[in-house]
């Protein structure tokens, strides 16, 4: 199993310490962070596989690791469901393996997670009926939260999908602008679209040199599904390892080898990519067959439609991604488009138990 290990240095206030020459003993914190697992109980048009039972020994390996590495807190950037009216059965199945993870799991919504890209029906959602019942605990925008062992603080932060996070001069979604001089390190959790390089005309996003300012050592990102390779600007991080499941059938995806993330937090930020051993070959649980029947230049073609698949998640678009698009398209004002999405969210909602 191949690891990439990237080891950078953090000063530390340990003046006390310091000043001594030597700290007693070894103190660290050991942080998991993964995004975009889509639960989903159907199996998408471009998997071979059984979806549903492919994620689940993923959620299985990754309770594991947790073990394995004595982990001290779990973190996901969104997208834990496929829909936020998941069924029940499915729910139940999933609510097992998370119960078994026995530290902490702090999670933000998805645009997936929640009706109508509206973070407030979050309650409504079966994402909330977690939180409620203490399996999972979700990260409200503006919240802070603070993690603590051997001496190590971190402030936790992070900001759920929006449905206009990427427009321009939006950056305050991203940037941390506050952290507490007594805090040790910052950790900021986004679920958009922040990637490395400019991305296809049209869609949204954000770059990371954009956000470079952040107050945040570490911002980690979900929702681009082929996530980046770690960067580092001005002692800041950051890190998408990408989506622990595979939709698009394009050939990066295929290429692409699922991940999670550990931070370990002492006197360094120390980042372990660890490739997750269940997630078989691409070209074995991903079908090309609609792609390699067409020419090149057929098949460029359909490359480029799957790589647009990928930036909106999955195979289809739902009302609230056609509405984003034409609103882009034509330039709608915001007011306009953020009445739409209350409107979508409403019906959406209609009809649920307890209404």
């Amino acid at each position: 199993m191949t690891k990439v290990r990237l080891i950078y240095l953090k000063k530390k206030n340990r003046q006390n310490l310091l000043l001594r020459g030597f700290i007693c003993e070894v103190l660290d914190l050991k942080i998991l962070f993964f995004t975009d697992t889509h639960i989903r109980g159907t199996t998408p048009k471009n998997r071979k596989d059984v979806f549903v039972d492919s994620v689940e020994k993923k959620l299985l390996e990754i309770t594991n690791i947790i073990e394995d590495y004595n982990i001290d807190f779990v973190l996901h950037g969104g997208d834990l469901f496929d829909r936020p009216d998941i069924s029940i059965s499915i729910v139940s199945r999933f609510l097992v393996i998370l119960d078994r993870i026995k530290v902490p799991i702090y999670l933000i919504s998805g645009n997936h997670d929640i009706y109508g890209h509206n973070p407030d029906t979050i309650n409504r959602t079966m994402l909330g009926l977690l939180d409620v019942l203490g399996i999972i605990k979700i990260i409200r925008s503006k919240e802070k939260v603070i993690l603590e062992k051997d001496n190590i603080s971190v402030q936790l932060t992070g900001s759920p999908y929006v449905y206009d996070m990427d427009s321009p001069g939006k950056l305050d979604y991203y940037l941390v602008k506050d952290v507490d001089p007594q805090i040790d390190f910052s950790i900021h959790m986004v679920h958009g679209m922040l990637l490395d390089k400019p991305f296809i005309k049209g869609i949204p996003f954000t770059l990371v040199e954009n956000i470079r300012d952040t107050k945040a050592d570490i911002t980690l990102s979900g929702h681009y599904h082929g996530g980046f390779k770690t960067i580092e600007i001005d002692n800041h991080y950051f890190v998408n390892p990408g989506s622990v499941v595979r939709i698009a059938n394009s050939l990066k995806e295929i290429e692409r080898i699922p991940k999670v993330v550990i931070i370990e937090l002492n006197d360094t930020i120390s980042i372990l990519e660890i490739p997750l051993l269940s997630a078989l070959p691409g070209e074995e649980v991903l079908d090309r067959t609609e792609i390699e029947k067409n020419l090149f230049k057929n098949e460029r073609i359909l490359e480029f439609k799957q790589s647009i698949d990928e930036a909106l998640d999955f195979d289809k678009m739902d009302i609230n991604e056609i509405l984003m698009k034409v609103s882009y398209a034509d330039k709608v004002e915001s007011n306009v488009i953020k009445e739409a999405l209350r409107r979508i969210a409403f019906v959406q909602m209609k009809g649920l138990n307890g209404d």
